[in-house]
């Protein structure tokens, strides 16, 4: 179907409708959209005169995904790193090729990121841009986030300077004042990490965050970089706020979970990452019973999908396995799932809204943003029965799958297809960044680059060339 208009009322028509508010399953149910927002949902709704249908018989409606923890700027690498440990990352990015990267690099690989999540129903992404080195890296990312018609949130950060530096700098305030204008579609945050240096190094740039009315974002209990002691200095340097979204998560201890959870963060879980790089385990297993909000993520295509689909999937999975092997090691077996399908559609929809503060998305009840997902296939033998609607999101759905996409009542994604997106631009920018970093680190090192060596340096102990700092706590289960 044509004809989708700006300003041009739509309406889904028979789908299945998960309001992920209380639970609730709308089966036969209509979504009627004007302007950016849900104004009606329920059976036979009437739609103004003109309106665009959509038939959503046999399909399921859903809020759009939300991803909280995406290095946009890496996608132009996809499949890079497919055999990466964390600490070989750490080597290729933090302290070899990282700062290879142009302007139009992360153009590059922001742009691919951006049209690859609309693609498979991730309507708003918080792109951790730890890349910027300048502000011309800045203004790229930007650039390309608002070529796309997605939702972004621009996590602010440069691992090749200390934080409290960077910060500091006008042109990094100039930039703020240039480009973060208060628009309903690009949100903002700063993202660095605390290493636990006693010092507390970092603190300048947590006043930084509070002075612009900002969150923090930081990669918090990742196996041999951050741990404990981080949390504990902005625990008691009053940095730990309801806004601050501790990404991982998953080699900290009980306590620190008690002081997340007691001053009101969210953890955002990256399970295909924290699997296979060695973060931790993934930690909903142990996060659940403290009460903390979770939403999902993909981290970064230099290794693994970029969609959510499989980030349900995986995050089911490492909870219900680890459920298992805890049980099974007291000699008992588990008789029913403690995580159901339901709870991680919830995470990556709603939870991911409350995690970027936006009580706006995530659900799809009327005077919602009209953020929305219609997961349709009537190809497939795979889009029937439908019998567990979440179930069937988590276990038999995928990328492939999304019929249609709304972003802010504007459809983006109709009958399988993008619309109003230039992939092939995209993939000659993306060509032209691969050709350039191949030229740049030579043959030779870039197929080493797929499995680099470690050198002897504090790596082990802290992957940040702005300090010396080491600590082998990290190292400590």
């Amino acid at each position: 179907m044509s004809g989708f208009g700006a300003g041009r009322p739509v309406v889904l028509r028979g789908g299945t409708v998960l309001t992920m508010d209380g639970g609730r399953v709308l089966p036969g149910a209509d979504v009627l959209v004007t302007g950016d927002r849900i104004a009606a949902v329920g059976p036979e709704v009437a739609a103004p005169e003109g309106a665009a249908e959509i038939d959503a018989s046999g399909g399921i409606v859903l809020p759009g995904m939300i991803d909280t923890h995406r290095h946009m700027w890496q996608t132009a690498l996809r499949g890079y790193g497919a055999d990466w440990t964390l600490t070989q990352y750490f080597v290729w990015f933090y302290l070899e090729h990282g700062a290879l990267f142009r302007p139009e690099d992360v153009h590059a690989g922001n742009t691919l990121a951006a049209i690859e999540a609309l693609e498979a129903g991730v309507t708003t992404v918080v792109d951790w841009s730890h890349g910027l080195r300048t502000p011309d890296h800045a203004d790229a990312a930007v650039d390309a986030l608002r070529a796309v018609p997605g939702r972004y949130v621009l996590a602010y950060g440069n691992i090749h300077r200390p934080p409290a530096e960077w910060t500091a700098a006008p042109e990094f305030r100039d930039f703020v004042r240039r480009r973060i204008t208060g628009d309903d579609l690009l949100g903002f945050q700063l993202a660095f990490d605390v290493l636990g240096d006693p010092a507390f190094p970092e603190r300048p740039a947590f006043e930084v965050a509070r002075d612009l009315g900002v969150p923090v974002t930081t990669h918090a209990g990742v196996w041999g970089a951050t741990g404990d002691d981080g949390i504990r200095l902005m625990h008691e340097h009053g940095f730990m706020t309801p806004g601050t979204t501790y990404v991982h998560a998953a080699s900290l201890s009980a306590d620190s979970y008690r002081r997340i959870a007691a001053t009101g963060g969210s953890v955002s879980v990256s399970t295909e990452s924290e699997q296979s790089a060695g973060q931790g385990y993934p930690p909903t297993w142990a996060i659940r019973s403290h009460g903390i909000p979770v939403s999902l993520s993909m981290d970064t295509s230099v290794w693994w999908s970029g969609d959510l689909f499989s980030a349900m999937r995986a995050t089911l999975g490492a909870d219900r396995s680890r459920e298992h092997l805890e049980a099974q090691a007291r000699g008992e077996t588990v008789t029913h799932c403690a995580l159901r399908a339901e709870q991680v559609v919830e995470w990556a929809t709603r939870g991911g809204a409350h995690a970027i503060g936006r009580p706006d998305l995530g659900t799809v009840v009327p005077g919602q943003k009209a953020d929305l997902v219609l997961i349709k296939n009537d190809a497939s033998p795979v889009s029937f029965p439908l019998l567990n609607p979440f179930g069937h999101v988590v276990f038999q759905a995928q990328r492939g799958d999304v019929h249609t996409v709304l972003v802010n009542g504007r459809v983006v994604k109709h009958a399988h297809r993008l619309t109003g997106i230039d992939l092939a631009a995209a993939r000659v920018r993306v060509e032209r960044t691969v050709e350039y970093l191949r030229a740049a680190m030579g043959e030779e090192a870039w197929e080493k680059g797929m499995n680099p060596d470690i050198p002897t340096a504090k790596i082990l102990d802290n992957p940040y060339t702005y300090t010396d700092y080491r600590s082998d706590t990290t190292h400590r289960p």
